[in-house]
């Protein structure tokens, strides 16, 4: 496998452990020069593209690259790899080299379903501009594997956690808020198990839409004070929403409620989750002592994925 990530964000690199058997090569994309030295030294061949233009050195990446994982997010003027580089990826797969594309999205281009369950097939209703854009980059990322006939999985993740990325890391700064909605509940998945579902799709060459996603909706205040238990500290006391003072983004996660299934990845990918719901994840990351993360120099926790 030569692998090429476009935007190695927390859930790619993450990723990169589980598919490292399978690596021969890997190369990602980063707009930043510290981050791209970083990645050098974990044997990952870093690509400066800011999404303001065409990439020599994307072209040349995907002269070679076998799968090709998409994690960086498209903005109001739509996904920039698309725009710069859709005609070079046909190229990659019309040349008989490039055989899977992989792309991150969310769960959240379902909308607000006022708590009823969703599946692959449920209708697309996005609230936010960020999930209107992503629903237009899933359409254009599923059209061009459809026009080259490159097996292309949309992986639609709902709110990700792990290490240096969770409730303990709130509750140690003491920053965590038990808003209280009645009724409200998420949807959430370990890195782990995005991991683990990246490597099985790309090894398998999945294509179509997967739910990346637990098998227990539960609210972020019952989340937030089993994670206080665990912790041994006070259950921050609860804040009505109605309330609560929220940011845009806090807001519009408030304002989507709704139960993701996770069929396809267990009956398609055959994927049993390491941690079917918050509680086992939390579990683990509190007793391995992984919550804080394994690189506090790093915006997010560092993989575990160290080549050379």
């Amino acid at each position: 496998m030569h692998l090429l990530i476009f935007g190695l964000g927390y859930s790619a690199r993450y990723s990169l452990e589980f598919l490292e058997p399978h690596i021969d090569s890997v190369a990602a994309t980063t707009r930043s020069p510290e981050k791209a030295r970083w990645m050098q030294e974990r044997g990952i061949v870093p690509i400066l593209f800011d999404g303001e233009q065409p990439s020599e050195n994307v072209i040349e990446a995907l002269d070679v690259a076998t799968h090709v994982l998409v994690s960086a997010a498209p903005d109001e003027a739509g996904d920039a790899v698309l725009r710069h580089h859709a005609a070079d990826i046909a190229q990659a797969v019309t040349s008989s080299q490039l055989g899977w594309i992989g792309y991150f999205s969310t769960v959240g281009v379902y909308g607000d379903t006022g708590g009823a369950w969703v599946t692959e097939a449920s209708p697309v209703q996005p609230v936010s501009a960020r999930s209107r854009w992503r629903v237009e980059a899933e359409k254009s990322w599923m059209r061009l594997g459809e026009e080259v006939e490159c097996p292309t999985a949309i992986l639609r993740l709902a709110g990700i956690y792990g290490p240096g990325r969770n409730h303990f890391v709130n509750l140690e700064a003491g920053t965590a808020r038990r808003i209280i909605k009645p009724g409200q509940v998420f949807n959430r998945i370990h890195v782990d198990d995005i991991a683990a579902v990246v490597e099985r799709a790309a090894v398998t060459e999945a294509d179509g839409i997967f739910n990346v996603t637990d098998d227990e909706p539960a609210s972020s205040e019952v989340a937030i004070a089993y994670a206080a238990e665990l912790m041994g500290k006070p259950i921050p006391e609860g804040i009505p929403f109605e309330t609560a003072e929220l940011s845009p983004m806090a807001a519009t996660f408030y304002g989507e409620n709704k139960r993701v299934k996770n069929d396809a990845i267990k009956n398609r990918l055959d994927i049993e989750l390491a941690f079917p719901s918050y509680r086992e994840g939390l579990a683990a990351l509190w007793e391995d002592g992984a919550w804080r993360g394994e690189d506090e120099d790093q915006d997010d926790a560092s993989p575990r994925f160290k080549r050379g």
